[in-house]
């Protein structure tokens, strides 16, 4: 084992004596160009081994330089994200204030060419069922709100107060299938009774059948209810069917579309009914 150790160390020992003299020998040997060739063979090692080093801390630093760029750009991304929503946001709001104002603005027309004393309400409510229509406004009889008194909007006719508090009220629809209101048939001034349906279209009763009606009349109100001034558009006539009775089964579409009611005028002049009922006491 001992012989084995010593000729394994003198083994070493030659290859270290070896490897010394061939550095020496390259050392002192030059290439063609003048250069010691050991520093040539160095050289060439080192330069391998920087080129690798410095691909590789090329390729990571594109790599944090991408990732950074990317940061970069999903920040942008986001603030440009925010700055879109921002701004069509801002767009829907100048839009509901313009159709606000242009309601406003036919609702103030309205007030300026009726004779009658009005007051101005938002709607703020509505029924919860089709079974009764009906809306809440924001008036009361701290406004001089009464109890039928006429609910009227630029289109036309909307109906009448049937519960009103100190701040809010109840307006019936003309729609509703327990309203009604007198009515005249504009172009021949024929009478009769415009009934709600429940639905979006009314009806107009009592209308002999020997009356000139025809699809297309324009229907007022008559005023003769005691709640409805006389004048105010109430719809458009759209059938007419014969019933080979007395009178004529009238349709007719609303003037006032019902689902975008925003603002209405509440009518404070006293009806015939309550002026009746002054001059009897």
């Amino acid at each position: 084992m001992a012989i084995l150790d010593l000729r394994q160390r003198s083994g070493y020992l030659f290859l270290v004596v070896t490897l010394g003299q061939i550095l020496l020998i390259s050392a002192q040997v030059n290439t063609k160009s003048g250069v010691p060739v050991i520093e040539k063979v160095t050289f060439g090692i080192f330069s391998q081994v920087q080129l690798g080093l410095s691909h590789g801390f090329s390729g990571i630093r594109n790599v944090w330089t991408g990732y950074v760029g990317l940061r970069n750009l999903k920040v942008e991304n986001d603030a440009l994200k925010r700055d879109l929503a921002s701004a069509q946001i801002a767009v829907q709001e100048q839009r509901a204030l313009a159709d606000r104002t242009r309601g406003l603005e036919r609702l103030l027309e309205l007030r300026e060419q009726v004779t009658l004393k009005t007051v101005a309400a938002n709607i703020i409510g509505g029924a919860a069922t089709p079974d009764f229509r009906t809306l809440t406004i924001d008036r009361g009889t701290r406004d001089g709100i009464r109890t039928d008194m006429a609910v009227i909007a630029p289109a036309g006719v909307v109906g009448r107060l049937v519960v009103p508090s100190s701040r809010a009220s109840k307006v019936q629809l003309l729609i509703d299938r327990n309203a009604a209101a007198g009515a005249i048939i504009e172009r021949t001034r024929a009478q009769g009774v415009v009934v709600g349906s429940g639905d979006d279209r009314l009806r107009l009763e009592y209308v002999s059948e020997v009356a000139d009606v025809v699809a297309g009349d324009v229907v007022v109100t008559s005023g003769i209810d005691g709640i409805y001034p006389k004048g105010f558009v109430i719809g458009r006539i759209e059938q007419v069917e014969k019933t080979g009775g007395s009178y004529k089964r009238i349709t007719i579409k609303p003037a006032v579309d019902f689902t975008s009611l925003e603002e209405v005028l509440v009518v404070l002049a006293p009806t015939q009914r309550e002026t009746g009922e002054g001059a009897s006491e």
